[in-house]
């Protein structure tokens, strides 16, 4: 009865959807053993976690570990529809994006009893796991990965304008007049003349460099943009740490920081949303660098090694900006590593998801300078392969060690919320909204959280 609730459940979150799972998705038995299969969208992952895949089935004689990549925009189509028919992989890696949904569909296998029998030490990990215990209190995943934000920067536009790399490295920001954030933006922005933004006669519509790239809408929760900004603030989305009831879009310290954020792309220092997209492809953050359009680029963690391969670029990455009492603050999340409730095989995908939360693993892994390690002991690893590479991750390590970094609330009807509130945001951006359009972003964002995402 379970298991036909179960994927009655699934077939109704995946009607409509026109993708289908493809090839074989639960553990398999055959004659030469049995098969474990563990997907990721992530390529880099997929050929990282290879090694310990290798590792796993010397130790387990007549077990196989099979590893599948999808591309994400197919990846959760291709779950759910595995999850209708009953050939969901036995172990999957998962976005916190969808892991209410999932959950509430009984899709997930509870890893409570794996832990406590196993002995795991769940305060090995860098990120913590709040984020994957469900409303009824059982966690349902590990945590694969970390991540966060950081201001990527060209080194010769900042040598130009005059700066160094230790005047980046100690930023300031409000949200009154931008403090020294604001003053190093605008001096780095170059109209079509050679004039800076500090400096008179600039002119706003021909800006040949903008001092940073986008800051507005980008996505709800702003991790690469603004968030970094009014988290410093003391401003958190939710109204609780995990599962909130409200996201407090209306708090004055956020309408503040939008209203910041708005006055600098007005001012011609940083590009409109947008402004660099051609026939549907926007250019990534990195090839903004590289390009010369920005001198500075706020992007993501996971984005450390796209740089490295910009010709001619010479880059660096720093913390983002201290807030108004001299601490930063930004939010951090991280991949999931789950089970999948149908599989045949629950306890040997434990025993390999296990094995891939290890250190010894996640350390082989890291070498690969792909990802951030989710054990903190492993990171090192990362960090030493990506050096190799000219990319510093001193400023991420340190972020998360002073504790400026703080989880990503777990949270219901994602895609739902993301749908209703950039639209939003994007009106405010466009001056088509004022200030108005807060109470009514908290308030969709309230009735959203509170109805099931199933």
């Amino acid at each position: 009865m379970r298991t036909r609730a179960r994927r009655l459940a699934a077939a109704a979150a995946a009607a409509g959807l026109a993708a289908a799972a493809g090839g074989c998705g639960a553990g398999s038995a055959s004659a030469g053993g049995t098969t474990v299969n563990w997907w990721t969208w992530d390529d880099k992952q997929a050929a990282a976690y290879q090694t310990c895949a290798d590792t796993f089935e010397k130790d387990h004689p007549g077990v196989s570990v099979k590893i599948s990549q999808y591309d994400v925009n197919d990846y959760f189509t291709k779950l759910l529809s595995g999850f209708v028919a009953d050939t969901a992989p036995d172990a999957f890696m998962n976005s916190g994006q969808f892991f209410q949904q999932y959950a509430a569909l009984g899709q997930l296998e509870p890893l409570d009893g794996y832990v406590k029998e196993s002995g795991l030490d769940l305060k090995r990990y860098a990120t913590g796991t709040g984020s994957y215990r469900f409303t009824d209190g059982k966690l349902y995943a590990l945590p694969m990965d970390w991540a966060t934000a950081g201001l990527y920067y060209n080194k010769d536009m900042l040598t130009k304008a005059g700066y160094t790399a230790a005047d980046i490295d100690d930023l300031t920001w409000n949200p009154d007049d931008g403090g020294t954030f604001g003053a190093m933006i605008a001096h780095l922005t170059v109209d079509s003349h050679g004039r800076r933004g500090d400096q008179p006669g600039f002119d706003k519509k021909h800006v040949e460099v903008y001092g940073i790239g986008a800051l507005g809408v980008q996505d709800f929760t702003g991790q690469t943009s603004w968030n970094p900004l009014v988290s410093t603030l003391g401003w958190r989305m939710g109204d609780k740490p995990q599962w909130p009831t409200a996201f407090r879009y209306d708090d004055p310290r956020f309408v503040r920081t939008m209203n910041w954020v708005r006055k600098i792309t007005d001012k011609g220092y940083a590009p409109t949303e947008g402004e660099f997209t051609s026939a549907g492809n926007a250019p990534s953050s990195s090839q903004l660098l590289g390009s010369g359009k920005v001198a500075v680029a706020a992007d993501g963690s996971w984005s450390a090694t796209q740089y490295p391969d910009i010709p001619k670029l010479h880059f660096g990455i720093a913390p983002e900006p201290k807030g108004p009492t001299g601490r930063r603050a930004a939010e951090s999340n991280s991949n999931g590593n789950m089970i999948w409730s149908g599989s045949a095989h629950k306890d040997l995908a434990w025993q390999w998801v296990s094995y891939q939360e290890s250190e010894q693993c996640q350390t082989a892994a890291g070498r690969s300078g792909t990802f951030f390690p989710s054990i903190s002991a492993s990171m090192d690893a990362s960090a030493a392969a990506l050096k190799k590479k000219g990319v510093d991750l001193s400023s991420f390590i340190d972020a998360q060690k002073s504790g400026a970094l703080y989880p990503v609330p777990a949270y219901g009807n994602g895609t739902a919320i993301q749908k209703t509130v950039q639209p939003l945001l994007q009106s405010f951006f466009a001056h088509d909204r004022g200030d108005d359009v807060f109470p009514q972003i908290a308030a969709e964002t309230r009735k959203l959280l509170a109805q099931r995402d199933d």
